[in-house]
């Protein structure tokens, strides 16, 4: 399984050993833009999920803290997104994210397109209930970059997206809100004209009360070629 280690705002650290992974879909608060959403993508291919929002279960290793993402062709990209991690004391933790996707599996079926690459999670976390009543307000961002040139992607607040006690209460029923879980929130939208098939990603997650900011950045490298 995959461990991972957090710091806090107080400097202290948290190692949380990854038992299980989720991936939310289609989890705008707003879910009437959600089934326009899901209009589009079928126009592109995309198989409409059976019910919004949607739940994607993905292997703990998928869960990493990397700057580099290995991928086996060019039209793979990531997606801002904040993670909720259940430590090892049942402490709820929040941090950024980036959920990388095959674009071209994702014709073939979201779930296998969300198992193809890492979940890119940031190395400092916040305790939710330090944030929580001021959730809406924070930010997420996202930047990518071609020949080191970087263009903002993605630009939007948490107040977009289902709150992070809505999947906690999810995962509650399901009995998976236990030590080891982490929860991806699904995305915001991207802005259209930018290639989000880039050579790196950046993703913010920003608390405009304090001035802290949680940051994830990674490069994307194309893996050789196979033979055969």
């Amino acid at each position: 399984m995959a461990v991972l280690t957090f710091e806090l705002p107080d400097g202290s650290t948290r190692e949380v050993d990854v038992i299980q992974v989720f991936n939310a879909g289609y989890a705008g608060r707003n879910q009437e833009d959600v089934a326009a959403h899901v209009a589009e993508l079928a126009e592109l291919g995309v198989p409409a999920p059976s019910v919004t929002p949607a739940l994607y279960p993905v292997p703990p290793y998928l869960a990493q803290q990397t700057e580099c993402v290995a991928v086996q062709h060019g039209r793979t990209s990531g997606e801002a997104e904040w993670a909720l991690i259940v430590a090892d004391d049942g402490e709820l933790l929040l941090t950024a994210a980036c959920d990388h996707t095959d674009r071209d599996l994702e014709v073939h079926g979201v779930a296998w397109s969300k198992n193809a690459s890492p979940d890119v999670l940031g190395r400092r976390a916040w305790r939710l209930a330090d944030v929580e009543s001021r959730l809406d307000a924070l930010t997420l961002r996202a930047w990518v970059a071609h020949d080191g040139k970087e263009t903002e992607i993605q630009h939007g607040t948490l107040a977009e997206l289902l709150t992070p006690a809505y999947w906690a209460d999810v995962l509650s029923s399901r009995g998976d809100l236990t030590p080891g879980t982490v929860l991806i929130s699904g995305t915001i939208p991207m802005t259209s004209g930018v290639d989000q098939f880039a050579d790196a990603w950046r993703v913010e997650l920003g608390d405009p009360a304090t001035g802290d900011t949680i940051r994830v950045a990674y490069d994307v490298r194309p893996m050789p070629e196979p033979i055969g």
